[in-house]
């Protein structure tokens, strides 16, 4: 445990954010999760989801929480899935 008093801080801080960030990355893989359910079943339905996927992943790479190559990519193959 931290002892110094900006160690104790930055301590509290970083709890705070990984609660954070662990709420974010869920929500983005629940929203991937259902873009691909959609896929499978109802593809009208999915085209017009594909939007909020994208806004979700663009916004995530914006705030560091992913890497903006890695939602580059995440974008190209849920499009693709889309397409086949």
């Amino acid at each position: 445990m931290p002892i110094i008093k900006s160690a104790k801080k930055a301590l509290r801080q970083n709890i705070r954010r990984r609660k954070i960030n662990l709420q974010r990355k869920s929500e983005l893989k629940a929203v991937i999760k259902q873009y691909k359910k959609l896929v499978a079943g109802e593809n009208d339905k999915a085209k017009e989801f594909l939007s909020q996927v994208y806004k979700k992943l663009d916004k995530a790479a914006k705030i560091n929480l992913i890497k903006k190559n890695k939602a580059a990519r995440l974008k190209s193959r849920l499009s693709k899935l889309l397409r086949r």
